[in-house]
């Protein structure tokens, strides 16, 4: 029987080719590979020894699916004015390592790599959850690359506390029972936390998308161990971008009040802004608002870059 998850695969590959994108592997070091969706005049101009004459962003997806997954409705509303990257993190997509650094700052330090390769020299990155995270460690280390963030449903770190109460309040048991479900009632409850309006998708469906799009499980039930860090461990790293969070204000897994906490902690730099309606998944959910809220603060950084020249 046809895996319906995987025949739209063709489909969606197909948008993003008419987007501009297409996909392209870079070896970041020995037996470490990531994938890349890539303008494909970059390629082009890189055989050229050219630099890109558009801004650009790096979409860095969640734990539930792969890039352009994830970013199917934001692709094609950027690359009019923008540059857009969009990498499958390891153990994602295609992307593989035989090293066994799990941890946030490694993504981080192979996110970078392939990204220098590919003659990025200054990126805006909008980080969703999981790629949230990989997003905040890839700023404080490279802050020379990231010039500012956008981030939607995510947290600087994963510690003790924050992580026991998400869970107690969704009623999961571990990270794992709530983010690599192997049935259809587990997809269905993760499903149920993710967005606000209600969905109803046939068991067949939920039953291909957990075969295609829940791969490597071992190595992804060992990047969330390595999430959660003590909260003794936890520092606000001192960031010099700008950053957005950007928010469903129904989000169930990290609500907007952890948002407007963050904004407390990270200071001037940071603004918030909630989307009504929405859940975790607000991209997806509400995609057409999602995305003017996302160009407006895009425009509004390389208006300042333009007084400052």
């Amino acid at each position: 029987m046809v895996n319906l998850i995987e025949a739209q695969k063709p489909l969606l590959r197909g948008l993003m080719k008419l987007a501009g994108v297409i996909p392209h592997t870079v070896e970041i070091e020995q037996n470490t590979v990531m994938n890349f969706w890539v303008p494909a005049e970059t390629l082009k101009r890189g055989k050229e020894n050219k630099k890109p004459n558009k801004p650009i962003v790096v979409l860095i997806h969640g734990f539930a699916a792969e890039g352009i997954v994830t970013w199917q409705f934001q692709v094609g509303a950027l690359t009019k004015k923008y540059t857009v990257y969009v990498p499958d993190l390891l153990f994602f997509g295609g992307s593989t390592t035989d090293s066994t650094d799990r941890s946030p700052s490694f993504q981080a330090d192979c996110l970078m790599k392939g990204l220098r390769k590919l003659g990025v020299e200054k990126c805006t990155i909008v980080g969703f959850s999981y790629g949230g995270m990989v997003a905040f460690k890839m700023a404080e280390r490279y802050p020379d690359l990231v010039q500012a963030m956008v981030i939607s449903g995510s947290v600087l770190a994963m510690t003790d506390s924050i992580g026991t109460e998400c869970l107690d309040r969704l009623g999961f048991s571990s990270s794992s029972e709530l983010l690599l479900p192997n049935s259809v009632k587990g997809l269905k409850a993760l499903l149920s936390v993710a967005v606000h309006r209600k969905l109803w998708f046939p068991d067949r469906l939920h039953r291909d998308f957990l075969e295609v799009m829940f791969t490597n499980r071992e190595e992804r039930a060992e990047l969330l161990e390595a999430l959660v860090i003590s909260n003794k461990d936890i520092t606000i790293p001192n960031f010099t971008q700008r950053i957005h969070l950007l928010w469903g204000e129904e989000d169930q897994i990290f609500n907007l009040d952890l948002a407007l906490n963050m904004k407390w902690q990270l200071g001037d730099k940071t603004t918030v802004q909630g989307i009504e309606k929405a859940g975790h998944l607000v991209h997806l959910e509400r995609p057409c608002v999602f995305n003017k809220c996302l160009k407006e603060f895009l425009a509004s950084l390389h208006a300042e870059d333009r007084k400052q020249q």
